[in-house]
């Protein structure tokens, strides 16, 4: 699959930047970039792909992508209704992995900073207590009129790679180049599957949307993403049903058919198979976690 290159500006006078995002809904395309993005989500709720995993996002999450690692955030089915009131926010850092360049990287005392760099290549999602503390360095680095930004940037960068809850991403590394031929596709496989995943979809109706033929999307769809296009929605599945439990609304059996499964010990196996809890566990332990925090 060919994500879009896409180009992050910076002005004449910076050797990185940073920008806060109010919009209806996310950059809504499949892309990549050369540079490493730090992404705090301010406002916001949806799903989530980084290289070759999915999961949800939401409020407060932040994340660190590392360069060419495509990704897309898909902001849930109601930020795209038009209610003024719904909005998305994030505040996003771009910065070159050689803007240090190889001298001061290599030094001894930024050893944590180097390898917290290349870990990056895999998309990171910080978790810990310094969680809070990057995002205030960030608002502070978005504020700041006066000084060296480069020493914020290396502040940032410094409470980052001594955070002890860290979670790899994509379990794939992507070093490819890329062109884009093909970004027009898997944005149309994309927002078909996520528009439609409840329901059932067959090879042949998928790939019709992609234009291909059935037995080429299979080939297509696995050597590009890692992964079948049946593992794919199933992680979809996975996921919504997970929204739902968190939700508390609706019944696990619901939940089961909501999610777009048809048999509901098909949805318990397949459950605890991808979260290692099944459903009621899974909204008990989200539960106990509210309480504590």
């Amino acid at each position: 699959m060919k994500p879009q290159l896409l180009k992050v500006p910076k002005g004449l006078q910076q050797s990185f930047s940073i920008r806060r995002d109010v919009v209806l809904y996310f950059y809504n395309r499949w892309h990549y970039h050369p540079e490493i993005e730090l992404v705090h989500i301010e406002q916001g709720s949806g799903t989530q792909f980084v290289g070759d995993n999915i999961q949800n996002f939401q409020s407060g999450d932040l994340l660190l992508i590392g360069p060419n690692l495509p990704h897309y955030w898909r902001c849930d089915e109601k930020y795209f209704k038009g209610d003024s009131k719904l909005y998305a926010q994030a505040t996003v850092l771009h910065f070159s992995a050689d803007i240090f360049g190889d001298t001061f990287r290599n030094l001894p005392e930024n050893k944590a900073i180097n390898e917290l760099l290349d870990k990056a290549k895999w998309g990171m999602k910080l978790l810990g207590k310094e969680n809070q503390q990057i995002k205030i360095l960030l608002q502070n680095l978005l504020d700041q009129t006066d000084g060296n930004p480069v020493i914020s940037l290396l502040q940032i960068l410094e409470t980052l790679a001594h955070s002890k809850d860290i979670k790899l991403l994509s379990n794939s590394h992507y070093q490819e180049e890329y062109d884009q031929h093909d970004e027009d596709r898997i944005n149309q496989i994309y927002k078909y599957s996520l528009s439609n995943f409840q329901q059932k979809i067959t090879i042949e109706e998928i790939a019709e949307i992609a234009n291909i033929s059935p037995n080429s999307f299979c080939r297509y769809f696995k050597s590009r993403s890692r992964k079948t296009y049946s593992q794919f929605l199933l992680e979809l599945r996975i996921g919504h049903a997970c929204k739902l439990l968190i939700d508390g609304k609706l019944s696990v059996a619901q939940i089961c058919y909501e999610s777009g499964f048809n048999n509901f010990a098909n949805f318990n196996r397949y459950f605890k198979l991808h979260t290692g809890k099944s459903p009621l566990q899974y909204q008990k332990g989200y539960r106990a976690s509210s309480v504590i925090s």
